[in-house]
């Protein structure tokens, strides 16, 4: 997350709380805004609450007991303790109680993507994007009028939590494994969503049963990214809560014109887009360990996209005009034009993970072909060279990009211009 120029340690502030360079904003931007567009897709309504809440609340006091969570405390005038929230839930909670809803709303969906939540976690527990103390959780509540229709819901967000997955840039079958907690007359009452979720999955789970209820919640699934040490962190998850309705004072207006308490589901679709990107970097490492591919991030998720170099500076003319016809495509084009040698702004793009590297000389300005090197291709000091035309690796990458979100360049064009944020020692 360092040499990338992505993430770093604020020493100015708490530890697990990070400055994002430039590149990693960009990264963690489009993550946030892709995780959302497809969860508002799934016809979640968004909405924003405060990250600070009283501790004297009666419904908050209660919750907190019933949720193993640090919290940070800040104090106020009048000599109230208020905490930082870790979750949306009480946002998202608290504006239910004021709302009138009817059972021909159900299922309802409400969606926050919190910047941020805080946990003041042990720092013996920190490791880096891992596990942190200020992160960014996408957390949507949907409020359902019975385990029935709740099941059908769950299914629904299972499949959006796998489509997430799937396109930012991970297998979810092969590279995350599923664990389900049931309370035991729950599951001896509700055997088909164990089936359907492991079905959904199509690889066997992880259950953990419990012989009485722990925490406010019957049942829960996770999906677990599993690292290069075989260690599992979860990312996905969703709940059916059974007590936070009725502490909430939470009702929906039944058939019969009566209040009922709704069953809530607490579903992370993509987990914290920190965590995101730790796995999407811990997955990258693995394979170069593995086959002794260069490590990537995935295209559309890549800062920058092209990186041309001009042998010299009479080439800069046709290299401009190449990064110009890509742009217009939505393409992120960077121009090494420092006084370099080739071989050393190669070696520049590689350490940067850049996926298309092309070399601009007297052949590429005389012809119509153009030396790509394709990183997803390559592996390491073996680099994969193709011979493609501008419109065929335009069409490649806008294919490899297909359905996901695009931005443009957010550092400057031209090499000479961009200072160094991480100072490698």
């Amino acid at each position: 997350m360092k040499k990338l120029e992505l993430v770093n340690y604020e020493e100015g502030s708490d530890l697990g709380h990070f400055r994002y360079y430039p590149k990693g904003r960009f990264i963690k931007k489009m993550l946030e805004d892709f995780v959302s567009k497809k969860t508002i897709e799934y016809g979640a309504m968004e909405i924003e609450s405060p990250i600070m809440y009283d501790y004297e609340h009666p419904s908050l006091k209660k919750y907190l007991h019933r949720f193993p969570a640090r919290q940070y405390v800040v104090e106020s005038t009048g000599k109230r303790s208020f905490f930082l929230r870790f979750a949306a839930c009480f946002g998202q909670f608290l504006m239910a109680h004021n709302m009138n809803i009817s059972y021909k709303h159900l299922p309802l969906r409400l969606f926050e993507l919190t910047k941020y939540s805080f946990r003041l976690e042990q720092s013996g527990e920190l490791a880096g994007l891992k596990r942190l103390r200020a992160f960014t959780m996408p957390d949507s509540h949907a409020f359902v009028k019975d385990y029935e229709q709740g099941k059908e819901e769950m299914i629904k967000r299972f499949e959006l939590s796998k489509d997430i997955i799937n396109n930012v840039g991970f297998n979810a079958s092969d590279d995350f494994e599923l664990g389900i907690r049931f309370v035991k007359d729950f599951y001896e009452n509700n055997k088909d969503i164990a089936n359907d979720l492991v079905k959904n999955m199509g690889k066997p789970a992880l259950i953990e049963m419990w012989d009485k209820r722990f925490f406010y919640f019957s049942m829960k699934y996770e999906l677990n990214f599993i690292d290069a040490m075989d260690k599992a962190t979860a990312l996905v998850t969703d709940q059916f809560d059974v007590e936070n309705a009725e502490r909430y004072g939470i009702t929906y207006v039944d058939e019969n014109n009566e209040q009922k308490y709704p069953i809530i589901l607490h579903l992370s679709p993509s987990g914290a887009i920190e965590r995101v990107i730790y796995a999407l970097l811990e997955k990258a490492w693995i394979k170069e360990k593995e086959d002794g591919s260069e490590p990537m991030l995935p295209v559309w998720l890549s800062p920058e996209q092209v990186r041309l170099l001009p042998v010299a500076d009479r080439h800069l003319k046709i290299t401009e005009k190449l990064a110009k016809k890509m742009e217009k495509q939505n393409i992120r084009v960077g121009i090494d034009d420092r006084v370099l040698s080739v071989s050393k702004k190669v070696f520049q793009a590689k350490t940067d993970w850049v996926p298309y590297i092309i070399v601009i000389g007297d052949k590429e300005e005389k012809g119509d072909k153009l030396p790509v090197v394709i990183r997803e291709e390559s592996k390491i000091k073996n680099d994969k060279i193709i011979d493609m035309g501008i419109d065929e690796l335009i069409s490649r990458i806008s294919k490899e990009c297909e359905g996901r979100l695009k931005s443009h360049l957010n550092v400057p064009r031209y090499m000479s211009k961009r200072p160094i944020f991480y100072a490698r020692k």
